[in-house]
């Protein structure tokens, strides 16, 4: 994303709630339907149309299956639900299954939390250890932004789902760009994470964005420097050379909003990449979020192998405001 209009999105993700495409200042982005990773509602996706993908439509509502959330109905059980999943998260000796859970957990709770009464989040912020607390926090407050950007779909999106590329190599990718660039390492993750997912939504958007990192095609041709726009090396590379040309590292903030005219896309992104570089494990539990896509019977995941893996609707529970 370069300079463009506001765009929608929906990604947590998503929350993770929004996945969003790249445009030059010179050729801003028209407006495209809201998506949803973001995890994020945060999670949070960008509204993206796989040529190659069937229709989807409306889920039929006579059999969902449906993947529970966190206990919410506490406060007190939900800090103790969050802490324990960050120990995990944390712990290099789990097993990576385990990991993963803790990770949608999280995610799941974020979700819950975005979306719920000033009384309650404080509750269970309180609750938490501070360094669990300022990671909630931060991934709540840009779960609310990204949010507040988009609104529930009718129709599920034409995207595909796949497995991202292993934690380890785009970690490699996003040190290499800063290396090269100077662009901090952990806000092209952090885009690389509200875009789509980490690589896990393909598609192209109704404005012809493509890729991990979501460029137009003339965007391409000023940053991508003849790479594949599909590849995530050369992808996330030609993302900080956008920053770059915008300001970064010196004006991450400006630099952020020629990627995507929206301040609070801009506040989003910090907040994740923040939370990046203070927690040496928020990576790990930032490449398991899954796609999750508001529709006006609630929140979906998008599981990997989408559309030829039903969508699970998630059953809420507990106090929401």
């Amino acid at each position: 994303m370069s300079s463009r209009q506001p765009t929608r999105v929906v990604a947590l993700l998503v929350l993770p709630f929004l996945l969003l495409a790249c445009s030059t200042a010179e050729e801003p982005e028209q407006a495209r339907e809201p998506q949803s990773p973001s995890g994020a509602t945060s999670s949070a996706a960008p509204t993206t149309r796989p040529s190659n993908a069937p229709a989807t439509g409306t889920p039929a509502p006579a059999t969902p299956r449906h993947e529970r959330t966190p206990d919410t109905r506490d406060p007190a059980d939900l800090a103790a639900q969050l802490e324990q999943a960050a120990a995990t998260i944390g712990n290099r000796d789990v097993a990576a299954a385990d990991v993963r859970r803790a990770a949608e957990l999280h995610q799941l709770a974020v979700r819950h939390l975005a979306r719920a009464g000033a009384s309650y989040r404080r509750r269970v912020v309180e609750a938490l250890p501070p360094e669990v607390a300022r990671t909630v926090r931060s991934d709540v407050e840009a779960a609310r932004l990204l949010r507040a950007m988009t609104e529930p779909q009718r129709r599920l999106p034409r995207w595909r789902i796949v497995k991202p590329p292993p934690s380890e190599e785009l970690l490699a990718d996003y040190r290499r760009a800063e290396r090269r660039t100077g662009v901090p390492w952990s806000y092209l993750a952090a885009i690389h994470l509200v875009e789509t997912r980490m690589g896990r939504i393909r598609g192209t958007s109704t404005a012809g964005a493509r890729g991990p990192m979501q460029f137009l095609p003339a965007t391409w041709e000023r940053y991508g420097a003849g790479g594949d726009i599909e590849d995530p090396g050369d992808s996330i590379l030609a993302a900080a050379r956008l920053l770059r040309a915008y300001g970064a590292p010196d004006d991450m903030a400006g630099a952020l909003w020629h990627y995507n005219h929206s301040d609070s896309y801009v506040r989003a992104v910090t907040e994740h990449a923040r939370t990046l570089q203070r927690s040496a494990s928020a990576y790990r539990g930032y490449w398991h979020w899954r796609v999750l896509y508001r529709h006006v019977r609630g929140t979906y995941v998008l599981p990997e192998g989408y559309p030829g893996r039903r969508p699970v609707l998630l059953e809420d529970q507990g106090t929401e405001g």
